[in-house]
């Protein structure tokens, strides 16, 4: 989702040698921390963080969870928790995208009228990936100017009929979701916590602390060729498809009934896979500085296209710029968080091929308007690398998307601001719609206000005036 320049200074202590991992026998839990081979040879380190309510840790996980969701799943009133999802939505030739909310969905798209007022609108129409006005679109069957009438003559000639477009492509959504609260004593609740180009799972080190002593049951990847996973020397080990297979299999391995995913930068597009593969198995997801619904293409003129040596005489300067672009003060705080465990600590090959992989032409905007799943939007206003306009327009196109701006934060606000993350997740977790009968009376606009104020969020203004 973010752009293929900015999004790999994350790699800031780059030209180490590729890290060593443990043998592949080894893969007892250690102090929370395993290590699993997604494919022959290829062996990812994955932080696995069990509560001690649940004792059953055996080599055969599938089969011990299987046992305790069986022992240990709770009753839950899913009468006040059903949402409606119904859309259409139309894609035509000129690049035109109109989505249309038709079931009962909990907020409305919200038109911003000439006079200030909110009024709830059930259509979107906006622009694909390239974000022009639907003006500069070349209108596919222009209609031709009144013909004057000849000289001599009273009634002008009818004007022709406009023929109506035909869309490119329709899709349908219709679908039933159960929407509840996540707390940490549910036994059938796991977070997946995903970092991007050139992190590890050291950079959610607060939010494991914080999340574990709540009793969530977490699962933190390092992706291949970062933190202390394997790092293959091959570029075709680090395409998109790639790391969302080793994700895929993590996930597999490790999910429960009720997942809620957490990406950042890079690793918002590794959510958007799974919930987008899994929809009956993702819950919630949380998207950190993760940028607008375009599809992923490698700039071909960036600076990571350059030979690997080059970049590890340029590393200096890569951290440099980090430094500066990706925290919104640069103190000695932030200059020991840079230096942690193995967080942005990786080889210029890997940072090179990671760069050269971001290739996704699937994740346009469609893609994305096709989730039905609820999704928080974390901001850091400082962020030099994600402008805002990009998750105004991510919070647009999807259907139950609320979005937070974090003022004092950057592009690594879950490190520059723990607390306000970890707070503002907790919360989104515990959220449930409230749809009672005391709250049938309710126009979509009170509901979507309802709903915005239980997370202490500021609403989204929606317009079709794109």
């Amino acid at each position: 989702m973010l752009t293929t320049i900015t999004e790999g200074i994350l790699c800031c202590l780059t030209g180490k040698a590729a890290r060593l991992v443990l043998p592949l026998e080894s893969t007892e839990p250690s102090d929370g921390f395993e290590f699993v081979e997604v494919k022959p040879g290829r062996v990812l380190r994955v932080r696995h963080i069990v509560p001690e309510r649940q004792t059953v840790i055996s080599n055969d996980y599938a089969a011990a969870r299987e046992q305790k969701d069986a022992v240990h799943d709770e009753p839950k009133n899913d009468t006040n928790s059903g949402v409606h999802c119904k859309r259409k939505i139309t894609v035509y030739r000129n690049g035109q995208l109109v989505i249309e909310n038709l079931g009962d969905v909990l907020h409305s798209e919200i038109l911003q009228c000439q006079d200030g007022d909110l009024e709830p609108c059930s259509t979107v129409e906006v622009e694909l990936a390239d974000y022009k006005d639907l003006a500069s679109s070349p209108d596919p069957n222009p209609v031709p100017p009144p013909v004057p009438p000849p000289p001599g003559e009273q009634k002008p000639a009818p004007p022709p009929r406009r023929r109506r477009r035909k869309p490119k492509r329709t899709v349908l959504i219709d679908s039933k979701r159960v929407i509840s609260s996540c707390k940490g004593t549910h036994s059938d609740v796991a977070l997946f916590f995903v970092h991007g180009v050139g992190g590890s799972l050291d950079i959610w080190s607060s939010q494991l602390d914080f999340f574990s002593r709540l009793g969530y049951e977490i699962i933190a990847p390092d992706l291949a060729g970062h933190g202390a996973s394997t790092a293959p020397q091959i570029a075709a080990a680090y395409t998109f498809y790639a790391l969302a297979e080793d994700l895929r299999a993590i996930f597999k391995r490790y999910a429960r009934k009720r997942n809620i995913l957490i990406g950042h930068s890079y690793g918002v597009s590794f959510c958007t896979f799974l919930a987008h593969e899994y929809p009956d198995l993702v819950h919630k997801v949380v998207m950190i500085n993760g940028g607008g619904p375009t599809a992923l293409e490698p700039s071909l003129c960036s600076i990571f296209q350059l030979p690997s040596c080059v970049l590890h005489c340029l590393s200096p300067c890569l951290a440099w710029s980090f430094l500066k672009a990706g925290f919104a003060h640069q103190g000695a705080k932030e200059k020991q968080l840079l230096k942690q465990g193995n967080a942005f600590n990786v080889s210029p090959f890997v940072l090179r091929a990671m760069m050269s992989g971001q290739y996704w032409p699937e994740g346009d905007e469609v893609y994305h308007a096709e989730l039905t799943v609820p999704i928080l939007l974390v901001h850091g206003m400082c962020d030099k690398f994600v402008p805002m306009d990009e998750d105004q327009r991510m919070a647009e196109i999807l259907l139950f998307a609320f979005l937070k701006v974090i003022e004092e934060g950057s592009h690594m606000v879950m490190m520059e601001c723990p607390d306000t993350v970890n707070t503002l997740l907790h919360e989104f977790f515990l959220w449930e719609p409230d749809m009672s009968k005391k709250d049938s009376g309710k126009t979509d606009m009170e509901k979507c206000v309802a709903f915005s104020d239980s997370l202490r969020m500021p609403r989204i203004s929606k317009s079709n005036d794109k």
